[in-house]
């Protein structure tokens, strides 16, 4: 058992999602093997670590929230398992404080996976899913016993191949370190259905600012930002723009998803949540920055390096906007 799946619990707060990055370091102190998960989590691989500490897996999880919590004051959710998946699907019955761990063999991998919907399968969408039970196959244990033959009449060859070897705890997913991450989220849930546009603005400003000051960490720029707005009666709308340069700079993500919530035109709507997005990431040394007379412009991005240069030496709530420091 040598895969970990971390989740941090991060509060929806942007001065503690800019901890992100801080957090995945943490992680690579016990090995580099460190796959990102954004927004707020992570896969790590410690096969080698376990030799080297001379501890578990399991044991090792416990360091690393005790670490956690010691450094950052984030606790966080671990599954364990022996493989990318498995270690995933650990982590929906992990509770704060406790490593959910996969049992060893392959008898109790089986065992673990049997009671299970078939929809909590990583891969398995929803229209999968809604095919599968249609034909009384609603629990991975189930799956896993039907005939190859079957599912792939049901879903495909290759869909059913993947299926069938899932279902029956076969786990060739690997941790590929250093991936680099296509989109960054963040989300903002209310409490409770929110009608003001000045608070919807708010989450806007917070969610701007945390993927400024992550893909900053990340020495990243974005092209593309999408905003997707979630409503009371679960249904959403989604609008994505194009921005005129790459950039991670937090003022000029503020104001485009300014403009994609305007151009929405909400009236009275009831809000459940709002997801900002930074899609086409690339690496922020290769970017081109339109250089201006506006001295104003440049002065708000050399108070952002040393907002971030203070954040990185007193701690990620040092310095927030003014309009969330309520």
């Amino acid at each position: 058992m040598t895969i970990l799946c971390v989740r941090f619990q991060l509060p929806p707060l942007y001065e503690a999602e800019a901890a992100l990055p801080g957090l995945l370091g943490l992680l690579q102190e016990f090995t580099p093997v460190v796959e990102a998960l954004p927004p707020d989590g992570a896969l790590v691989d410690l096969g080698g670590a376990e030799r080297y500490f001379g501890r578990s897996a399991v044991e090792l999880a416990s360091v690393i929230r005790v670490r956690a919590l010691a450094l950052y004051g984030v606790d966080c959710v671990i599954g364990a398992g022996p493989g990318p998946m498995l270690a995933r699907m650990a982590l929906r019955d992990a509770r704060p404080g406790l490593t959910r761990a996969v049992p060893e063999g392959e008898g109790r991998v089986r065992e673990f996976l049997a009671e299970k919907p078939v929809a909590a399968l990583p891969g398995v969408g929803a229209a999968t899913a809604r095919t599968l039970c249609d034909y009384g196959l609603d629990t991975l244990g189930r799956v896993a016993a039907a005939p190859l033959s079957t599912l792939q009449r049901l879903v495909g060859a290759k869909t059913g191949r993947e299926l069938y070897e899932k279902a029956s705890g076969v786990d060739r997913g690997r941790v590929v370190p250093n991936a680099v991450s296509r989109s960054l989220a963040a989300e903002r849930p209310f409490e409770r259905d929110e009608l003001d546009p000045d608070r919807h603005r708010r989450a806007l400003l917070s969610a701007a600012g945390e993927l400024g000051a992550r893909l900053r960490a990340l020495e990243k720029v974005c092209r593309t930002l999408t905003l997707t707005v979630r409503y009371a009666d679960r249904s959403s709308t989604t609008r994505s723009r194009t921005l005129k340069e790459p950039t991670a700079h937090s003022a000029a993500l503020t104001r485009t998803a300014y403009g994609l919530y305007e151009a929405l035109g909400l009236q009275r709507a009831r809000v459940r949540a709002l997801v900002l997005r930074a899609e086409a990431l690339g690496p922020a040394d290769q970017a081109s920055h339109q250089l201006t007379f506006d001295p104003v412009d440049e002065k708000v991005r050399r108070i952002e390096e040393a907002a971030d240069r203070v954040r990185a030496k007193f701690g990620p709530g040092a310095v927030i906007p003014g309009a969330l420091a309520a």
